[in-house]
């Protein structure tokens, strides 16, 4: 019997054992699934290429702009400093080279600690796992989260080598006020790279990822050095450090950078232009995730200068208005942009005088009146219409009348000179003659030819845009200037002059014109001829006109200034054969400057000031003379050939010079006109 109930009784115990184990493993392998069977790939993290940040370089090589969605530089393990890695280590994850992806002592050793210091001072995930739930889960708080996390933490480490594993975190951490990983930590926090850093800084970075809030030497100084202290004790238990060197990095002390960003107002409208061409051509993941080097054209030494003149400029104009707090407009504004002719580089942009007032970029997206600062274009139109600088036009009345209105332009002092040179008219910037001339040679002829000087903003089709009535932006109008000033070549001003992607290969380049001589990258928009010819008229304008004030400067300078109807806009563009800089000042709601404000008083001061310091130690130039014209010494008064002492020596295309001599005494002049003195049209 009893051998009977023994038997039985094994029996049972071997089936409850196979349903045990069956069960079990059902279980597990239920478990296992549950846990497992959605969860994310890790071959992704071998090719690691997380979000970086796309940094806009000045021509000498200073950060002047950064874009992204997390503030990251990717490192390789190889420039952190040993002592770095160890401090890292020694507070999150002491036993990380020896465990397998979860270490349950640590576990234990942290609740420990927890208890008895009455706050979380160590936390029991290692680094691998830290990884995995930054890399690869969502940050949820759960059981199911942790168990899924301690799985991909041990498959991970059979994946990975240990190297690899610190690579991912030491990238991947953040570590508060915006920076993600240890380099971008370390320069945002010290100004530091890697390599400069010290144990004690060290040691500050590694006390971050527990509560990056809670430890910022930025918000909680106090709490940042007790957490340093505990770090550094760590590193002398772990046997990284010793007890001296430890006490000696407490001591010593460190500097934390200011948050604030020092380079937002080095070219705050320059780099606002670069992000959007970026984001437009490149997409906007692109721009802040991938880590694009820009490398600019801008010259923070020109930048600069251009920020402070613009800025006394503006004041001044204010003082001599007399605005006081009570009266004074809040928008009075101004822009200035300068090119360097021969690269095309654009070496200084201001598009306003307060960029955290406004980030409306005033020099490329304004579009204003320009005054007189158009005539250029006519005359240049005209000269290649067969019109010379000794050409005769009348100034006299003249009126315009299409049904029951009538226009009659003005010069600005309300007086008529009767015969004057073409030269003369620009130099005094008469209205009435440049009418004509737009009358004679046609308001289509002169919206193409400014086409192809490049302006691209519509032109009214009437004859008041001789006088400037088009809205145009102070970009086009100086890049149109810079075709006379490069010989009558086309000017295609460059911003950028070469993109990396974040493994420094080349994504765009461009290169100044001179580097395709074989094959120009410029277009012969206007012969050289005529451009030198429209540069030697105005070098009159500044010579004795209305660019007075450039003669400071003391070299070669052809400049244009323009004024609006009741002083709402001041413009003045002007060049050397260097440099070409245009200057617009008014106010954004379109009210007038003030009385006399005009572009000669108002902005010209500006551009004497920028162009005077950043010319300052440069040898003078002349303007390059092309083959194909010719001097000749002529009568001012009538254009032809003069022998007195008032004859001026006046420049021609080669034929096209007057034959005549000046008659002596004057017997008549309507040989000469090219209109006569009292003019009325009809127009529709």
């Amino acid at each position: 019997m009893k051998s009977k109930s023994f038997e039985k009784t094994i029996k049972i115990w071997i089936a409850v054992g196979m349903i045990s184990i069956t069960a079990l493993t059902v279980f597990g392998v239920t478990f296992f699934f549950y846990f497992t069977h959605d969860l994310p790939s890790i071959e992704a993290l071998k090719n690691y290429k997380p979000s970086t940040v796309t940094k806009i370089f000045s021509e000498e090589g200073e950060v002047i702009g950064e874009y992204c969605y997390e503030k990251r530089e990717v490192i390789s393990l190889d420039r952190v400093p040993s002592f770095l890695i160890q401090a890292f280590v020694a507070g999150e994850d002491a036993r990380f080279f020896h465990h397998r992806g979860v270490d349950y002592l640590a576990v234990l050793r942290a609740l420990y600690r927890n208890i008895f210091s009455g706050e979380i001072v160590q936390g029991g995930s290692t680094i691998t796992q830290q990884v995995v739930k930054s890399l690869l889960l969502s940050p949820e708080k759960s059981y199911t989260r942790k168990i899924r996390e301690a799985i991909l933490a041990y498959k991970i480490e059979k994946y990975l080598t240990k190297e690899e594993i610190l690579f991912l975190y030491l990238n991947q951490i953040y570590l508060g006020h915006g920076a993600y990983g240890i380099a971008m930590a370390a320069e945002n926090y010290f100004g530091k790279t890697l390599e400069e850093l010290n144990i004690g800084e060290a040691a500050l970075l590694a006390g971050l990822p527990q509560a990056p809030s809670k430890y910022s030497p930025h918000q909680n100084p106090q709490q940042a050095k007790k957490r340093q202290i505990y770090i550094l004790n760590r590193m002398v238990e772990e046997g990284f450090i010793s007890s001296v060197e430890s006490n000696k990095a407490i001591q010593f002390p460190y500097s934390i950078r200011s948050k604030v960003k020092p380079f937002v107002e080095k070219a705050p409208h320059f780099v606002e232009h670069i992000r959007r061409y970026l984001e437009e051509k490149y997409g906007r993941d692109t721009l802040y995730k991938n880590g694009l080097q820009v490398f600019t054209t801008v010259d923070l030494n020109y930048q600069k200068t251009a920020q402070e003149a613009l800025e006394s400029g503006l004041k001044e104009i204010e003082k001599r208005q007399k605005y006081s707090p009570a009266n004074m407009p809040l928008n009075l504004d101004g822009a200035l942009i300068c090119l360097d002719i021969e690269t095309s580089y654009v070496k200084a942009l201001v598009g306003g005088r307060d960029y955290r007032k406004s980030q409306f970029n005033r020099a490329i997206h304004a579009r204003r009146q320009t005054g007189s600062a158009f005539k250029p274009i006519i005359y240049a139109s005209a000269l290649d219409k067969g019109y010379t600088p000794a050409s005769i036009i009348v100034d006299s009345p003249i009126v315009f009348e299409w049904g029951d209105q009538k226009w009659k332009p003005k010069n600005y002092e309300g007086r008529f000179s009767g015969p004057t040179t073409l030269r003369n008219a620009l130099t005094h910037s008469i209205n009435v003659v440049t009418v004509k001339i737009a009358q004679d040679i046609g308001v289509n002829y002169i919206r193409d030819y400014a086409k192809k000087l490049g302006i691209s903003s519509s032109l009214y089709q009437e004859l008041s845009m001789a006088l400037g009535s088009s809205s145009i932006s102070l970009f086009e109008l100086t890049k149109a200037y810079a075709v006379f000033a490069n010989q009558g070549r086309s000017f295609k001003p460059i911003f950028i002059k070469k993109i990396l992607d974040r493994d420094g290969n080349l994504l765009e380049e461009n290169l100044p014109p001179f580097y395709f001589e074989e094959f120009p990258s410029e277009e012969q928009v206007i012969t050289p001829q005529t451009a030198f010819l429209i540069t030697y008229l105005m070098e009159g304008v500044v010579q004795h006109g209305t660019g007075w004030r450039a003669r400071a400067l003391g070299r070669p300078v052809a400049a244009k200034t323009g004024t609006t109807d009741q002083f709402m806009d001041a413009w003045f563009i002007g060049y050397t054969p260097e440099v070409i800089t245009g200057v617009w000042v008014g106010f954004d709601d379109e009210r007038s400057l003030g009385e006399n404000e005009t572009g000669s008083r108002a902005a010209s001061p500006i551009w004497v000031a920028y162009m005077s310091k950043i010319l300052k130690d440069k040898p003078k130039k002349d303007f390059s003379l092309p083959e194909g014209v010719e001097f000749m010494k002529i009568d001012p008064k009538t254009g032809l050939i003069g022998e007195g002492r008032e004859s001026i020596l006046e420049c021609f295309i080669e034929g096209t010079g007057p034959s005549q001599k000046a008659l002596s005494p004057l017997k008549t002049t309507t040989d000469f006109f090219k209109f006569d003195f009292n003019f009325s049209t009809k127009t529709k």
